[in-house]
């Protein structure tokens, strides 16, 4: 389809809504009903906009936008109720809607260098005739040039070749850049399963297109999902080209509700920065339709704290329109409304507090971990490249457009998904072999409290020739900074020799027994001599508590990736006991317990990955050696252990260990991996090197 002309803008917009707007007015347009059957008696509220409050460096041919937690009355949306302004002076508009969003489009270009103020007046009001409670305003500030910068696919889920997808499940695809709504619609963004077309509607919020179908995916069934090039951004620049990626559906639809994997600020924090947004960190990705500022809000006492819901991958963040008060005391709440894209909602609500502190944030994140390393080689052409950050950073500023990778000048296609601490750029398709590759973060990367990383963070790897065979990795995110990691102790008897940082939270140093430890004059950590590294808990002071329930929950999320690992490679090898065997790259499942006898032999290249899921206890006897052969590496196998994790006396084990309950080191024994445990970690006289 040839692209509609760009001069005037407003034209290809209102072509594009001309026969859904000509439709929907009838039965949306009149008087608010004197039923007195309807309940409805809600105002509808500006849950996000495009510019954001206080914006800056806004391309001067940029449409401007505001979406609504529930669908308005389109003949209440005109351009005397939603206008832009320069000082006193209106900007010539139209003004259409689409979904949940009105789109204000200036007739002509915007001045360079200048502020405007966008207001929604109390004249809006929703489908039952609930008017806003009060005008929404917000101002933002042009730059000098317009955007002509085609717009990329930054996430999608599923994944591309994903399997084992569920069959209830919507279809996401999420962009660097803000949408023109408007041209996110069934014709511009479709599904089929060969050459036959799926039925459903499509949606568009924040940066996120889902496409749900009509019914339930055929099971067992390939499916190729298509963005076409009439997707445009909010300056009217398409995709470069069209978008296509592939999944194979399972044989099972998805009920488990989404859960809270983790909060920012943490619940009781105090002395939080006063321009900090509030963020929730999810269990699988929602719908960004359910996520707005009805069902995520945040309060100072009973009275609501005004501001705006982003929502990308995993993460929403609540950003407050303007600082928070010093020293009050805010609840954080999550309601029901939220759901995932299969519809399956948030079991019970969730509120937390935290306390503001009297300064601003105004310290620039830091990248405190890549994979691959830096001036590493012989990497997998089949491999992800990531970066782990020292604090939570705002996830709508980690794209296609601030995480790149590129063979020289040549950019590698690819996507971008952010979860806890850690974003993950995944290429296309395989890598060139024998490629020197640069990873950069650049400055646009931001931390909820706005602030950019100081300067660009650039590292370099070159591939071999070979591909990984096996899962792709688990992320450990900052619990990857630990050798030893619990939540209620961590003790040694004996000689220990421990090579890495041990972390506790939310257990206090108290429960760090048997180390003699001596702590720093700042009280952020402490040392021993039986320690090649740090100790850290969560008692000590600040930043530390912080970094240390960022990376517990880290190492839950974790444990809930590898558990969460479907179709297995090999299922109940042994029945549940091996000996002797050799174990290959793949994904390998016990329904049971499982016990090591006697030695085995984990064998695959440098590359290569293995998880290890154990239903019940992990029990490793005594004097048992896990060999590793062919170029095998500790930090590419991970065990996930729902039961005890054991290694007898003397055990020579390798590997992480992602432990539900407790990992036991008995007298003598060695790891040559990491020790993860969500209850404690018990040694006495081991040896435990990070990898």
């Amino acid at each position: 389809m040839n692209h509609l002309p760009r001069t005037p803008k407003g034209i290809r917009r209102l072509m594009v809504l001309g026969a859904t707007l000509f439709l929907l007015t009838p039965l949306m347009v009149g008087c608010k009903s004197s039923d007195s059957t309807n309940s409805d008696q809600t105002s509808p509220t500006v849950s996000d906009t495009f510019p954001v409050t206080a914006a800056t460096n806004i391309a001067i041919n940029s449409s401007v936008f505001a979406t609504f937690d529930e669908a308005i009355n389109s003949s209440t949306l005109t351009s005397s109720t939603f206008t832009l302004s320069e000082g006193s002076n209106q900007v010539v508009a139209s003004v259409s809607y689409s979904g949940t969003t009105a789109v204000l489009n200036p007739t002509n270009n915007l001045k360079a260098s200048t502020t405007y103020t966008a207001t929604v007046t109390t004249g809006v009001r929703d489908a039952s005739f609930n008017a806003l409670a009060e005008s929404y305003t917000w101002s933002f500030t042009t730059k000098a040039t317009s955007d002509s910068t085609a717009p990329t696919v930054s996430l999608i889920s599923p994944a591309n070749k994903a399997t084992a997808v569920a069959i209830n499940t919507g279809i996401s695809a999420s962009f660097d850049a803000a949408l023109d709504p408007t041209s996110v619609s069934a014709t511009t963004f479709t599904l089929k399963a060969s050459d036959t077309a799926v039925s459903g509607t499509v949606n568009y919020s924040g940066l996120t297109a889902v496409l749900q179908p009509s019914s339930n995916l055929m099971a067992n069934t390939s499916y190729t999902a298509s963005l076409s090039t009439d997707v445009l951004d909010t300056a009217g620049n398409a995709l470069a080209e069209a978008y296509s990626w592939s999944f194979t559906t399972g044989a099972t639809a998805d009920s488990t509700a989404p859960t809270v994997s983790l909060v920012s600020p943490l619940d009781g924090a105090t002395s939080v920065s006063t321009n900090s947004s509030i963020a929730a960190i999810f269990s699988e990705y929602l719908n960004p339709a359910t996520v707005s500022s009805t069902t995520f809000t945040v309060k100072a006492g009973t009275a609501a704290v005004s501001g705006t819901v982003s929502y990308l991958g995993y993460t929403a963040t609540f950003t407050p329109t303007s600082n928070l008060a010093t020293s009050t005391v805010y609840t954080a709440t999550l309601t029901t409304g939220l759901k995932d894209l299969a519809g399956n909602a948030l079991a019970a609500s969730k509120s937390w507090t935290f306390t503001s502190g009297t300064t601003a944030d105004s310290t620039a994140p830091t990248v405190s971990l890549v994979s691959p390393t830096n001036g590493s080689t012989s990497i997998a052409i089949n491999n992800t490249v990531s970066a782990t950050f020292a604090e939570f950073m705002d996830p709508t500023t980690l794209t296609t457009t601030t995480f790149t990778v590129k063979a020289g000048t040549a950019a590698v296609s690819g996507t971008v998904a952010y979860l806890s601490s850690t974003a993950t750029f995944t290429p296309s398709s395989d890598l060139g072999s024998n490629t020197t590759y640069t990873a950069t973060i650049s400055t646009d990367a931001k931390d909820l409290a706005g602030n950019a990383l100081a300067s660009a963070y650039v590292w370099t790897f070159t591939t071999g020739t070979t591909t990984a065979i096996g899962p792709s990795a688990v992320s450990l995110g900052t619990a990857g900074n630990f050798v030893v990691l619990a939540k209620s102790a961590i003790s040694t008897t004996g000689t220990t020799a421990i090579t890495g940082d041990l972390g506790l939270s939310p257990a206090a140093t108290s429960f760090i027994t048997g180390f003699s430890l001596t702590n720093h004059s700042t009280n952020t950590y402490a040392t021993a001599s039986v320690v090649t590294g740090k100790l850290y808990a969560a008692d000590m002071t600040s930043p530390t508590p912080a970094t240390m329930t960022t990376a517990v929950s880290d190492m839950e999320i974790a444990y809930t990736d590898a558990a969460g690992r479907v179709t297995p490679d090999y299922l109940n090898t042994g029945a549940g006991t091996i000996s002797g065997v050799t174990l290959s790259p793949g994904l390998h499942k016990w329904s049971t317990a499982l016990s090591i006898p006697t030695a085995i032999t984990i064998s695959g290249a440098a590359n290569d990955t293995w998880i290890f899921q154990v239903a019940g206890n992990l029990t490793v006897a005594n004097g048992v050696i896990v060999t590793l052969a062919g170029g095998a590496l500790p930090e590419n196998i991970f065990w996930q252990v729902s039961g005890q994790a054991t290694l007898g006396t003397t055990s020579e084990f390798k590997g992480i260990i992602l432990c539900q309950t407790k990992i036991e080191m008995q007298t003598g024994a060695k790891l040559s991996g990491r020790a993860l445990a969500q209850t404690a970690v018990t040694l006495d006289a081991n040896a435990v090197t990070q990898p």
